[in-house]
């Protein structure tokens, strides 16, 4: 059974003006992000329906219904508009799962955050694999 996915026109206005007060050169990479974010919650029917929100300031998809994952934040530097950031809870092991599968192929800073640049190519399969895994984090772990 496939989800709806509701467009950018359908979501809350406080969505859609943090969205449209993107820098300009980042805001294909966001609709990528966030599409691709929404996309993978869509297939898979461990996650369920996100809901989409705002946390300090950045789009945020929570698992409400299902609680099978942690928060994901799609956000980004109004000052260094060159890479956007998807960022998970410090205290989950994401990150150190996403470095020993993917450090060849992604930039993680930190405990918190993968980073993806305006001026490469999005690496889809390894981002898909990454949100799978943080919006399934929670029900991973109770297995």
């Amino acid at each position: 059974m496939k989800k709806e996915i509701r467009p950018l026109s359908q979501c809350p206005l406080k969505i859609q003006s943090t969205i449209r007060q993107c820098p300009t050169n980042l805001l294909p990479l966001v609709s990528q992000l966030r599409d691709l974010i929404l996309r993978t919650a869509a297939s898979n029917p461990d996650i369920g329906p996100l809901t989409e929100t705002l946390k300090w300031g950045q789009l945020s998809y929570l698992t409400e219904q299902t609680k099978s994952g942690t928060t994901l934040r799609l956000g980004w530097d109004m000052e260094n508009a060159a890479f956007v950031s998807l960022f998970v809870h410090c205290q989950t092991s994401l990150v150190g799962e996403w470095r020993d599968l993917y450090e060849d192929q992604l930039t993680l800073i930190g405990n918190r955050e993968l980073r993806i640049a305006t001026d490469t190519p999005l690496p889809t399969d390894a981002i898909t694999h990454c949100i799978t895994m943080a919006l399934t984090y929670h029900s991973r772990k109770r297995k």
